[in-house]
């Protein structure tokens, strides 16, 4: 087994979960979670956009509120910033409580680095969905394009308490207190159960959940690793991981962008291709349509699904939020869908070897200039001095 019993206490019982797709399948997901909730209802994400699928999903969310649902939603203050304000009185007049996390300039501050790029519901404490998919037409997907490729994972049962009150704290801005949370199902690991755990990343609260979570089951790993990263320039304790898995015979594969709506950083990935190839690691580049996802498979046993990017931005700046799954059949399952992704979508980087001089330049500058940037934004947070107060 790849994991400890001390490992297994962090989990809790899950009734149910599913691997979520974006296109339909998660919009008419989401949307049925909304419609269903009877009392509470949080809904917390990065970009929402004033598109046709976000009027879909507004709608919704008001709905809700105008039958007597509590609804907060919380929005990125950058990455939902082309909201107009008649959108927002639109939530507001129809009950809905709405704000957005961090205004990118406000008299206190300066917010750049830190967002709230988590992307989740939850529902009466009973349901909930995690990915790393936002709410916009690009993400829908068309009859004459394909929705951006990228995932979320529907959880069931009382675990998603836990959620509930993540979310509430975000909501409140609650941030001086541990959430302590008591399941009510014994969690020992028994064939058959899945088990779950829902993991944060918060460098400024020194919260560093998924990012350990990462390392720790690549380094403990013994068959096979599968990433899919989109936005992919890992730090050093990560390439570490890598390495060592792969000197212990690992198999690793990843899948990456081979189309970017940010090419500069598409370029910047590709630098690390003959370090990876250096490793035998398998390089495989999605091409139908924008990769967004965000998803690893260790072992077929361990499973992360959600909002973590592999860079330093998510690493050290921005509020993440993935669910880990111990469980065998779900992460076969998936592992076997990030097979056929491969084989179905993407083309594999066999070698860099006969590449011209002028792309390994651009791809070097690339690199060097989109890793400065990160790193810069990921840590501008942790400048205290401009931190006199947290006031999310």
């Amino acid at each position: 087994m790849l994991h400890s019993q001390k490992k297994v206490k962090d989990f809790f019982p899950a009734d149910e979960i599913r691997l979520v797709h974006s296109g339909t399948d998660y919009f008419d997901t989401l949307e049925g979670i909304i419609n269903n909730a009877q009392h509470t209802l949080h809904f917390q994400t990065y970009i929402f956009e004033e598109d046709e699928t976000g009027l879909r999903i507004a709608s919704s969310l008001c709905s809700a509120a105008k039958r007597g649902v509590k609804v907060f939603v919380v929005l990125d203050g950058f990455g939902s910033k082309n909201l107009s304000g008649k959108f927002s009185s639109y939530l507001s007049d129809a009950g809905v409580n709405f704000r957005y996390f961090s205004p990118f300039f406000s008299f206190q501050k300066i917010y750049i680095g830190r967002r709230l790029h988590h992307k989740v519901v939850v529902a009466d404490a009973k349901i909930a969905i995690v990915g790393g998919i936002n709410i916009a037409d690009k993400y829908s997907g068309s009859p004459t394009e394909l929705p951006w490729l990228d995932y979320a994972i529907l959880v069931k049962g009382n675990v998603c308490e836990h959620l509930h009150k993540i979310c509430e704290r975000i909501c409140n801005k609650q941030f001086g207190f541990k959430i302590k949370f008591k399941s009510k199902v014994q969690q020992t690991q028994t064939e058959g159960c899945t088990l779950i755990s829902f993991r944060e990343n918060d460098r400024l609260r020194k919260k560093n959940q998924i990012s350990s979570g990462y390392i720790q089951n690549i380094l403990n790993s013994k068959k096979s690793v599968i990433l899919l990263a989109s936005y992919f320039l890992p730090g050093r304790r990560l390439r570490n991981a890598l390495e060592t898995a792969a000197k212990n015979n690992v198999q690793i594969k990843i899948i990456v962008s081979g189309v970017s709506d940010i090419p500069m950083f598409r370029l910047a990935t590709s630098y690390l291709y003959s370090y990876l190839h250096k490793h035998n690691i398998e390089i495989y580049e999605w091409k139908k349509s924008i990769l967004h996802g965000k998803m690893a498979v260790v072992d077929g046993s361990w499973t992360t699904i959600g909002s973590y990017n592999l860079n330093y931005l998510s690493a050290l700046a921005s509020i993440e939020l993935n669910v880990e799954v111990l469980n065998e059949n779900f992460a076969k399952d998936t592992e076997a869908h990030l097979l056929t992704i491969m084989r179905e979508g993407c083309t594999k980087i066999e070698s860099t070897v006969l590449l011209t001089i002028k792309t390994k330049i651009l791809s070097a500058v690339a690199y060097f200039l989109v890793r400065t940037a990160v790193k810069f934004l990921a840590l501008f947070p942790n400048m205290k001095y401009l931190y006199t107060r947290i006031n999310d």
